[in-house]
């Protein structure tokens, strides 16, 4: 077990127990699922970032689909995806994506992608270019997109959301204390901001975003994130556990407990956020599905109690 006590006096109690990771006994999903990614020849974030929930999400036909292939210009030291030299887009992925989520007979679908700071747009258009085909092929198919922070492409953000998914997630992924160790790349500010200029841009779109725990963080560096992310009006936020993909990443600094999650959870439920998921095996794209249909639920019901009738 990797397991180290943080020296912080701000962290929570340390909890000792490694997550388990759900095996099913058939495995008939799963195998139908990897014969549709590899017939399109199509990348998953499932694969590429370990994801500890692949056989329970590939069993229930449900695959996170990382477009602008499978090279990331960041090397980010929490990630297991691959960093280098990317290779060209091909101009015939969206139409690939969206073959494979009518073959899925997905009602909801996530896409996600590697970074591509070599790109003049990041990557915008080739992600918009997806939802289309997408929308095209399945009509009643949801969409929700994860998108890298665009950083230093101005133009990026308003090309995706023009394109109508039905939410938007970027990944705050840490603490600003951590960011030069965890996500070198990137900057704090630069994702807070792009979020909240989401809602800016569509107003009625639903924003989300998520945060890894037990990489160093303290209590309150936590509750001081989760407090930007509702003052940047983000409506869901999931908080999960890190896992260490190999003795080359981050080490793992602490384990939370389900009654810190639950603590997690608690405050995020009393700040304001229309849906929070905290848990030690919560992934952002985990149940991404169920999720969105409580979503709705939620902002139904918001609503109708501030509605003046």
């Amino acid at each position: 077990m990797e397991y180290e006590e943080s020296n912080s006096k701000d962290v929570v109690n340390i909890g000792q127990t490694k997550p388990k990771i759900k095996i099913p006994h058939d495995v008939t999903g799963f195998n139908a699922t990897l014969s549709i990614v590899k017939e399109f020849r199509l990348n998953t974030v499932c694969e590429e970032a370990a994801c500890p929930n692949i056989m329970e999400c590939w069993n229930k036909s449900h695959a996170t689909f990382m477009i602008l292939g499978s090279i990331c210009t960041r090397k980010c030291s929490f990630c297991n995806v691959a960093t280098g030299m990317p290779d060209k887009l091909d101009p015939h992925e969206p139409e690939k994506v969206a073959q494979a989520v009518k073959k899925l007979n997905l009602k909801h679908v996530v896409i996600t992608s590697v970074d591509r700071d070599d790109l003049s747009d990041g990557g915008a258009n080739h992600f918009a270019q997806t939802i289309y085909s997408i929308k095209n092929v399945n009509p009643n198919t949801t969409i929700e997109v994860l998108t890298p922070d665009f950083l230093k492409k101005p133009e990026a953000l308003e090309i995706v959301v023009r394109a109508k998914p039905d939410i938007y997630n970027h990944n705050l992924e840490t603490v600003p204390s951590l960011y030069r160790k965890i996500r070198p790349g990137a900057r704090y500010f630069n994702s807070l901001n792009l979020l909240k200029n989401v809602k800016e841009i569509d107003g009625n779109m639903f924003t989300k975003s998520g945060l890894m725990v037990g990489l160093g963080e303290s209590i309150e560096e936590l509750f001081q994130v989760m407090d930007d992310l509702r003052v940047a009006n983000v409506d869901f936020l999931t908080v999960g556990q890190y896992l260490r993909p190999s003795a080359e990443h981050a080490e793992i600094k602490k384990y939370y407990t389900s009654e810190e999650f639950g603590i997690i959870k608690q405050r995020a439920d009393a700040m304001g956020f229309l849906m929070t998921s905290a848990s030690d095996l919560t992934r952002s794209s985990y149940h991404a599905d169920e999720d969105f249909q409580m979503l709705k639920q939620k902002q139904l019901e918001r609503n109708a109690k501030n509605s003046p009738n």
